[in-house]
């Protein structure tokens, strides 16, 4: 890996494919993320959510096996071929030769409360989960649920099956209390695979100082998003240089070797005006490298998020 190779932890391609069967992963231009736009950008990696659409009924796990289906079928083949991380020991094999695809849940509304479905994801190579997504579901509470609760006793059993197969955790939709309660429950460090911090912009979605120190303690990683209202309050115009004091912020913190990035791109319908598709990526650390030196942003853009996967993905030898 070098200072142009990019992991980026988050992104909503899969739902738009899933609900439009007529587009392209190879450079369809109502897509942010393509294949095209991969190579361009230097992503070496790329994790795909698989999130319910609000406008598809009640959340069954018949949709998730489709967002897989769509994964395997409509992605992986694209351009001349991605590869697919499940494993420990094939970050390794990780270069810029060809793009790498990973697989998360973005909610478990869909796991239909069976755990036996969270097994099933994982052996059909679903590596990480996002407990919620804004609102509570059988699970846990979301961040945007007014009562702030933790986890369901089922809830509970599902973290606990968690760390039991090697299912990673993500928590940047999970409600303050549950993100508490996830501290003491689960055995691996998790994730906040898009959120940004709140003491510079002041959304319900960001992670306070507190937040940020706990994942910092535990070895966890948090992924900065690109998602405007994230970044910048207000109704101004937001560029990429605004994501620059989430960057000081979080490594005043001591979480310089925890930073990495999650664009949601394709999970937004508006965007920072310099920084709207995975093609952008380049510039972008041109401007990083500007105020920083080039060990620091490459391990922002990828080292991070590398030493994480190879620590704490599965081992294929179970």
């Amino acid at each position: 890996m070098n200072t142009r190779s990019v992991v980026d932890f988050h992104c909503d391609v899969l739902s738009k494919m899933t609900d439009n069967v007529a587009l392209s992963f190879v450079n369809d231009c109502q897509l942010d993320v393509t294949y095209e736009r991969m190579k361009s950008g230097g992503v070496v990696l790329q994790c795909f959510a698989i999130y319910l659409m609000e406008k598809w009924g009640h959340p069954r796990f018949e949709r998730i096996l489709q967002g897989i289906d769509v994964f395997r079928n409509r992605i992986v083949p694209a351009g001349m071929g991605l590869n697919w991380l499940q494993y420990k020991e094939e970050v390794k094999e990780m270069t810029n030769n060809k793009p790498w695809g990973m697989l998360s849940i973005e909610g478990a509304d869909g796991l239909e409360g069976e755990l036996f479905n969270l097994t099933t994801a994982y052996e059909l190579g679903v590596r990480f989960l996002g407990v919620t997504w804004n609102y509570a579901n059988w699970a846990a509470d979301g961040v945007l649920e007014k009562r702030n609760g933790g986890f369901t006793n089922k809830g509970r059993q599902l973290v606990e099956l968690c760390n039991e197969i090697g299912m990673l955790l993500d928590v940047s939709h999970v409600s303050q209390a549950g993100f508490w309660e996830l501290t003491e429950l689960s055995k691996r460090p998790f994730i906040a695979s898009h959120s940004n911090a709140y003491d510079i912009c002041s959304h319900v979605r960001n992670l306070d100082n507190q937040q940020i120190k706990a994942i910092v303690d535990m070895d966890g990683r948090i992924g900065l998003t690109f998602v405007p209202w994230f970044v910048k309050e207000g109704n101004g115009e937001i560029t990429s240089k605004d994501i620059i004091p989430h960057i000081e912020h979080i490594c005043e913190l001591g979480a310089d070797k925890h930073l990495m990035f999650g664009s949601d791109f394709d999970g937004i319908d508006s965007w920072i005006t310099d920084l709207n598709h995975p093609g952008k990526y380049p510039a972008f650390i041109e401007l990083l490298l500007k105020y920083y030196k080039e060990e620091q942003v490459t391990s922002w853009v990828s080292g991070n998020a590398i030493t994480y996967l190879e620590t704490y993905l599965p081992s294929r030898k179970g």
